[in-house]
């Protein structure tokens, strides 16, 4: 059910954004857009819609907000990938947007990306509530929420000692986190609803995804993960793993997974889907 569930939400998300980008001006900005919105797990999404189901909104009411945060996220890998940050070149499984349209095509699209998610924040069809969606949206992506992260990220590359497990766990929780948490707490902000069940379960599963990232990098297969691999330790950079090992690590990943099962109680056999995703994140090969 879960398999069948993340397809069709990664067909009908992917539409949903190609079309809004489609709205925007003919041209090589647009066509970077474009490129750098496609493929991808489309977690997120699935998080947006299937908690916006726990309270009774549909597909079609919830769906802007569904691509507003796969926008974000897109617009974020793009900048991610620049020389400036992360300096790579490949993307699911394709060149990044800097290598197959120049660095400052690349800069703009992800900038265009952004705004452009905060835009889809605003549809009507997201109903009375999508003021604090947006607010929402501005905390969990800004200097509050990724871009902190990031920072966070950039800083360790220099710092004179390696992180430690707090300092790691702080830094994704900004990274990869905030984006997630902003994702599974959408369906709840959009019907007005107490957020607290959500708020827990996506922290578990934010950094049960982020220590599954960090193991994938050294035991994943570049062809199914479709981005380079064994960067992290390669650079020195101190990870989930290399502070606990892998088999610490896949130990973790299970107990945060657990931890986001349990946080959906309240909401009973309506939350099986996102109890899935939770087992998913930790079992994924990219």
């Amino acid at each position: 059910m879960f398999a069948a569930r993340l397809a069709e939400v990664q067909d009908s998300a992917a539409a949903a954004l190609q079309a809004a980008i489609a709205r925007q001006p003919a041209g090589e900005l647009r066509d970077a857009m474009a490129y750098a919105a496609q493929g991808g797990k489309r977690l997120r999404a699935f998080l947006v819609l299937e908690s916006a189901a726990l309270f009774g909104l549909g597909e079609a009411q919830a769906m802007p907000a569904a691509a507003a945060v796969e926008a974000l996220h897109a617009y974020s890998l793009v900048h991610d990938d620049l020389p400036a940050m992360d300096d790579d070149d490949l993307r699911r499984g394709q060149p990044t947007v800097h290598v197959k349209f120049g660095e400052a095509t690349a800069i703009l699209a992800g900038d265009a990306l952004q705004t452009l998610a905060f835009g889809l924040c605003t549809d009507a069809a997201l109903g009375p509530h999508r003021v604090e969606l947006v607010a929402a949206l501005a905390q969990a992506s800004g200097a509050a929420g990724m871009v902190y992260g990031q920072m966070l990220d950039i800083a360790a590359e220099t710092a004179a000692e390696p992180l430690d497990l707090a300092a790691i766990t702080r830094l994704q929780a900004g990274k990869t986190g905030a984006l997630i948490s902003f994702a599974a707490e959408a369906g709840a902000i959009l019907a007005g609803a107490d957020r607290a069940p959500l708020a827990a379960y996506a922290r578990a599963l934010g950094l049960a995804f982020q220590i599954a990232d960090d193991i994938l990098d050294v035991t994943g297969d570049e062809a199914a993960a479709g981005k380079r691999l064994h960067k992290d330790a390669e650079a020195g950079k101190a990870t989930f793993v290399s502070l606990l090992g892998l088999d610490g690590a896949r130990a973790r990943a299970a107990e945060l997974a657990a931890e986001a099962e349990a946080a959906l109680a309240p909401y009973g056999e309506k939350a099986e889907t996102l109890r899935a995703a939770a087992r998913y994140v930790i079992a994924r090969d990219n």
